[in-house]
């Protein structure tokens, strides 16, 4: 007996030594078992010291585990430096930062993934979701009041008949919502206090007309319809927070007005566009970004947009492919902005395509620069073979690969049937080519068929021009579902610091 209760204290001593910062556990190989069985409810955010997106998330982590800790929580934070416990972050597929994971009973083999916001409410919400009923049954004023106030948005069913298949089907409404806190009553007497007259759902939110009610026909997809269509306010700020709300809702249609907050028109040019959202709640998310904030300039580089060109605005579509469109006029005002979403519902639109100037010796060097003006007639040339680059100027592996692609380059600057070219491809678009990550290599063989292979092979010079010399069937593949097969490479970019602004751009 003796031996087998020492290694329990001896085991339960050494979990308690688990280090803190800000209330948050920092976890290590060593410490990571010890903690998952002290601590049967366990969120654990592996990061990377200088990703941006891990820095702005630390005061929010920090803040849900203080007050997790604070209400005498089961539930406890942690945090994994995963670029210094590599086997943690193998163990678990951390291919990008940050990755939050929830560990529930010591059980490590299928760590539930985080999936709601950056801010700290998203996150006790979340966890809370995890840990209870999908509705809190409220019976008090006083609960009620705690409830409303917990949260920038929560949401209560009003039901006589809690057994009742309504309040069932809110029940169940209410699980699909990870970073909405819910909650429930029968009570008379909170029907009255916040005016309710029949059953039905109100969703209460601390920004906008301030709630919204629903009392319609009680099915599980309507009441997601409703939530979904109110719980976002009619303009929101993209930011680092609110960029999992915003690209994790339904709405894949997002109006974006870009803008310095500081100008002397920002008041009046936003209440203009709050106006304007309106009339397309629910069809179109309504966006500004702060033109000056520095971490915003790779989203305005994406719309081909400079600094001094703001304020400005662009729509865009987050279907399987994206597009993007650019008013005629520049003035924001109600009745442009209006008619702009309008002509993109009617479908009289047309997208707009990037391109930069082509350069005056676009063709003088062994690698020949293409941009959106002179890719068609390069790449379809019936009489050549073309095997392109599409390139970002800040990713690191574009860099490593630029002394490979010249050597490629130089090796057929000679032969007037081979092409070896690359284009910028942050700067122009090519509506038959879309582009996810970087590098894309494509080959475009010889042909009046208009055919793109795709190149999977090896990186090397060798590689390269088998491919080549194979016109494409030596590691190639016919350009038919590109997001699949650069999926591992998107992931690998998020890995090192010069790719992490791409992971903004993976998202838009």
């Amino acid at each position: 007996m003796w031996p087998v209760r020492l290694l329990s204290l001896a085991a339960l001593a050494l979990a308690a030594d688990i280090p803190e910062e800000d209330e948050v556990l920092v976890l290590k190989k060593d410490n990571f078992e010890e903690a998952l069985q002290k601590y049967q409810h366990l969120l654990v955010e592996f990061y990377a010291p200088w990703c941006g997106h891990c820095k702005a998330l630390a005061p929010e982590y920090a803040k849900a585990a203080a007050k997790l800790k604070e209400e005498g929580s089961e539930i406890r934070l942690a945090k994994v430096d995963a670029t210094e416990e590599s086997d943690l972050a193998q163990m678990f597929s951390v291919r990008g930062y940050p990755t939050i994971k929830f560990f529930k009973n010591g059980d490590k083999s299928n760590p539930k993934d985080y999936s709601a916001g950056r801010q700290h409410e998203d996150i006790m919400n979340w966890l809370k979701k995890r840990m209870g009923p999908a509705a809190d049954t409220i019976k008090e004023a006083d609960a009620a009041e705690k409830l409303v106030d917990s949260s920038e948005v929560v949401v209560i069913g009003f039901f006589k008949d809690m057994e009742g298949g309504d309040a069932k089907t809110f029940l169940q409404a209410a699980e699909t919502f990870d970073e909405v806190p819910f909650g429930i009553t029968s009570e008379g007497d909170l029907f009255k206090k916040y005016d309710v007259k029949k059953d039905g759902v109100v969703l209460f939110k601390k920004f906008d007309e301030g709630r919204n009610i629903y009392d319609g026909e009680v099915t599980k997809e309507n009441i997601i319809e409703f939530i979904r269509s109110n719980q976002l306010p009619l303009v929101i700020e993209f930011t680092e927070q609110s960029a999992p709300k915003i690209f994790g809702g339904d709405i894949k249609t997002h109006m974006l007005l870009f803008i310095p907050k500081s100008s002397s028109s920002f008041e009046e040019n936003l209440n203009n566009f709050k106006k304007a959202a309106e009339s397309f709640k629910g069809k179109i998310l309504f966006i500004y970004i702060d033109s000056e904030v520095e971490d915003n300039q790779r989203v305005l580089e994406f719309f081909g947009l400079k600094k001094e060109e703001c304020p400005a605005i662009r729509l865009i579509t987050l279907e399987e492919e994206m597009t993007k469109y650019k008013p005629e006029s520049k003035d924001i005002t109600v009745d442009n902005v209006k008619m702009f979403c309008n002509q993109f519902l009617e479908g009289k639109l047309k997208p707009h395509l990037m391109s930069q100037d082509v350069p005056e010796d676009w063709d003088k060097e062994a690698v020949k620069v293409l941009v959106g003006k002179n890719f068609e007639e390069v790449a379809f040339d019936e009489t050549k073979d073309v095997f392109i680059e599409f390139y970002a100027p800040w990713c690191g592996h574009c860099k490593q690969l630029a002394p490979i692609w010249e050597s490629l380059g130089e090796k057929y600057k000679d032969n007037d049937k081979i092409v070896i070219a690359k284009m910028d491809a942050t700067a122009n678009e090519i509506e038959s080519v879309k582009i996810h990550s970087f590098p894309t290599l494509k080959f475009f063989p010889a042909s009046s068929e208009r055919t793109i292979i795709d190149f999977n092979g090896e990186r090397t010079l060798e590689s390269f021009v088998k491919f080549v010399e194979s016109g494409g069937k030596d590691g190639g593949t016919i350009d038919e579902d590109l997001e699949d097969l650069d999926e591992d490479e998107e992931a690998e970019e998020l890995e090192s610091e010069d790719e992490e602004a791409d992971h903004l751009k993976d998202e838009l």
